[in-house]
């Protein structure tokens, strides 16, 4: 009986760390820079001009994008791929 509960929660753990996409499918990595693009023009966008990535090293981005995020309302995965957008052009 235990083994019809671990199988479902082990199922629920992995399909949490999947990417967004086509159920089964990861996102590539430029798939994943390009939704960050877009999350960053649209949602950062919104409240004030966009900062220029080269502005800050990768640390203090992530500072920045870890207190930014809440006010924009974005999930963590949402942050992480705007975290990782700005820091691949910077």
């Amino acid at each position: 009986m235990k083994k019809l509960f671990i199988i479902p929660a082990v199922l629920l753990l992995v399909g949490s760390c999947t990417q967004k996409g086509t159920p089964g499918t990861k996102m590539s990595e430029s798939q994943r820079l390009a939704e960050g693009k877009t999350i960053f023009e649209n949602s950062c966008g919104k409240c004030h001009d966009l900062p220029d990535p080269k502005a800050h090293n990768d640390t203090e981005w992530i500072g920045i994008v870890n207190a930014m995020a809440p006010k924009a309302k974005l999930s963590s995965e949402q942050g992480a791929l705007v975290y990782d957008y700005i820091t691949s052009v910077n």
